[in-house]
């Protein structure tokens, strides 16, 4: 027996049922319903090549920039600490990253991706071409170009709120940046 449309589903995030609670953020809502299917999307395609979701940012963060400090590659992810550092855990275990003593201060820890990386490297822009393209499919460019704009202006929003800003894959601080 179908559901009424008024009635919200048993799971709403499968439906485009919008829950009663949720009658006052229906965006919000369609966001969140839309990240977690992207996620889902991005984890199956990034087991592919050997990663899990969130580990890709965390190498395209050093892809970006280079070695960098544990506790700054923390700060940069927005994640928890120890979020990080599982992650960077399994991914030095896998041969992607490797963590050495910071030469100019012995208690810090320098991160860095793992020479040879390229073909992780590739697999990974693959995954997001094709995840792009799935994703946005039946969109024409000028539609894609609007949803990036608009995108753009909530992802703004939602950093100012959160107190940080994206650039190139990883969050920075915003002290970082002179602000």
């Amino acid at each position: 027996m179908p559901e009424s449309p008024s009635r919200p589903s048993s799971d709403p995030a499968c439906s485009g049922a919008l829950p009663t609670a949720a009658q006052g953020g229906p965006v919000s809502h369609a966001l969140a319903r839309v990240a977690r299917l992207h996620r889902i999307a991005a984890g199956r395609l990034l087991k592919e090549v050997g990663l899990f979701p969130g580990q890709e940012f965390l190498m395209m963060c050093l892809w970006d920039r280079g070695p960098v400090r544990q506790s700054e590659l923390i700060k940069a992810m927005g994640v928890d600490a120890s979020t990080v550092t599982k992650m960077l855990q399994r991914l030095e275990q896998s041969g992607h990253v490797r963590r050495s003593p910071d030469p100019t201060d012995r208690r810090a820890v320098l991160v860095a991706a793992a020479d040879g990386g390229g073909a992780l490297r590739s697999g990974v822009e693959e995954v997001w071409t094709g995840l792009e393209e799935y994703s946005l499919a039946g969109l024409t460019p000028a539609e894609r170009a609007e949803l990036a704009r608009l995108l753009a202006k909530v992802e703004g929003n939602l950093s100012a709120e959160a107190g940080a800003v994206e650039t190139g894959g990883c969050a920075e601080p915003k002290a970082a940046r002179g602000a």
